[in-house]
């Protein structure tokens, strides 16, 4: 191989529990990015806005602990399969 070429390496196909912990994290980037927007906007609604957006966000985490603890779970029974 020279110094040229590059190496390519294949990642292996995510279960599902990855995928639904990949997608869980990305939803609650999306919802802090959200609330974020809402400290910085000032509206008449401002507080049940930020209230809506601390729900939003305490829901999306909850989902990725839960996602985060059946991966852990799922890769548990994988190693004590081997």
């Amino acid at each position: 191989m020279t110094s040229g070429t590059k190496k390519q390496t294949t990642r292996p196909q995510m279960t599902r529990a990855e995928q639904e912990t990949e997608t869980e994290a990305n939803r609650l980037i999306e919802q802090i990015e959200a609330a974020l927007a809402a400290v910085v906007m000032r509206s008449v609604d401002e507080s049940d806005s930020l209230e809506a957006a601390a729900d939003r966000v305490e829901r999306a985490a909850r989902d990725l602990v839960d996602g985060l603890r059946e991966l852990a779970h799922e890769r548990k029974r994988a190693s004590d399969d081997n």
